[in-house]
């Protein structure tokens, strides 16, 4: 069964987010949308809805900036949309990294544009916005045209079941229910794949404590669930396991701690890393008092059930000292060449940039960044065409060499242009 979603929302003008009390009819605001965007990534959001509400183009640049932004900072996909007048406010959206854009069909020229957006950058990233119900009778329509879904303001009980009985496209449903009770009421209709929702200000909980209420109630929902009982794992004397914690962008080990049947049980229910503390005898949330949260991104076992590896999401410091990971004092060390690809690529990239802010005489990356753009992509033309012309030498060892001088000025060109390799790993990561 199709696990239902639950999407927190916000506009952005003026470089501020705006989130709609719809239950008080009032518009509150927050300065540092990355902030917002990325509470919501940790805890439990499964994408999120941003609406340019931008009135002016020079607003309009500044809002495809910050979403770009956010689409960077956080896990989960992104969707935006709100300022649609031509195709290429389509490609803007899309390009900021965003998994997909809406278009309001409440506006005739949104709708004739639809196909062409679809036919383009394909039908499951063009989204059919409905302000009202009496759409619903269109989206066939809007189906033929290439949307891939529609997000509706929410109706509740007998008339929404009827009203959406004959949709055949998945419903997103823009809500203001943040209660399990109220999300109930429109989730469990077979239509709605998922719950668009304007958190109000003083709203304590999160997309994940939400996510466990409506898990009791019995709908799908996207939690953590362990597919080993607490029974199966080896405990050590104390009762406890240990645990591994490694990030999950860059495999770096973080620190070791020990777990008992609560505090596991916590970490499933929480997708924050808690742990049991040998030394006080209680349960400690990494981050309750630093800050330094661990944000679950998964969880396996050994093959002797008895450690437990977490990859995580790492804010701030993981050790107790400030350091990033526990495991900072070297004992002993032999010279090694790492060819873990990411971090090459990651060290040339840095030798690059330095070269940029930092130029040294007789340099070949400074002599490119001297002669400019269009000697860069001179040289990267040439490389490319190095590359195909060696492909048809049966010696492989050719095509490696030419392919290592295209990538050497590739990551001239994106430190030229401030292209980053999170930018193009994000990017790839999105497709």
């Amino acid at each position: 069964m199709e696990r239902k979603k639950l999407i927190p929302v916000f506009g952005c003008r003026e470089g501020r987010a705006i989130i709609m009390d719809m239950e008080e009819s009032r518009e509150y605001y927050s300065d540092d949308i990355l902030t917002l965007s990325r509470y919501y990534s940790d805890n439990g959001a499964d994408e999120l809805m941003i609406c340019d509400l931008s009135e002016t183009d020079l607003d309009h640049e500044r809002a495809i900036g910050l979403i770009r932004e956010v689409v960077r900072a956080v896990d989960i996909p992104v969707i935006a949309g709100g300022r649609v007048k031509r195709l290429e406010d389509v490609k803007k959206y899309l390009y900021t990294g965003a998994k997909a854009t809406f278009l309001n069909v409440s506006v005739d020229e949104n709708v004739d544009l639809m196909k062409e957006a679809s036919s383009r950058f394909g039908s499951e990233k063009i989204y059919a916005y409905l302000p009202g119900a009496r759409y619903l009778k269109k989206t066939e329509e809007y189906a033929q045209l290439g949307a891939s879904r529609v997000i509706l303001d929410v109706l509740l009980g007998e008339k929404a079941a009827a009203a959406l009985s004959g949709v055949s496209l998945p419903v997103m449903a823009v809500s203001s229910a943040v209660s399990a009770g109220e999300a109930e009421a429109f989730l469990k209709l077979p239509a709605v794949c998922g719950a668009v929702l304007a958190f109000p200000e003083n709203y304590e909980g999160s997309c994940m404590s939400l996510k466990q209420e409506l898990k009791k109630r019995g709908l799908p929902v996207e939690t953590f669930e362990s597919s080993v009982e607490w029974k199966d794992f080896k405990l050590n004397p104390d009762g406890l396991i240990p645990v591994i914690v490694q990030d999950y962008q860059n495999q770096e080990v973080l620190m070791l701690a020990y777990m008992n049947e609560e505090a596991f049980n916590n970490t499933l229910a929480t997708g924050k890393m808690t742990y049991f503390s040998r030394s006080r005898r209680t349960l400690w949330i990494k981050g309750e008092t630093s800050g330094h949260y661990q944000y679950v991104k998964s969880l396996s076992l050994d093959c002797d059930n008895d450690t437990i590896l977490a990859r995580v999401k790492q804010i701030g410091a993981a050790c107790h000292t400030g350091a990033r990971s526990c495991f900072f004092q070297t004992l002993a060390e032999k010279e090694y060449r790492d060819t873990n690809p990411l971090r090459v690529f990651e060290d040339v990239f840095q030798v690059i940039l330095d070269r940029k802010e930092h130029p040294k005489e007789g340099s070949y990356t400074n002599y490119l960044f001297d002669k400019g753009i269009d000697k860069i992509l001179k040289k990267l033309g040439e490389e490319a065409t190095e590359i195909v012309i060696a492909a048809k030498n049966p010696d492989p060892e050719e095509v490696k060499y030419e392919i290592s001088d295209f990538l050497y000025h590739m990551m001239v060109l994106m430190a030229d242009r401030g292209i980053t390799w999170e930018d193009i790993t994000g990017e790839l990561a999105n497709r």
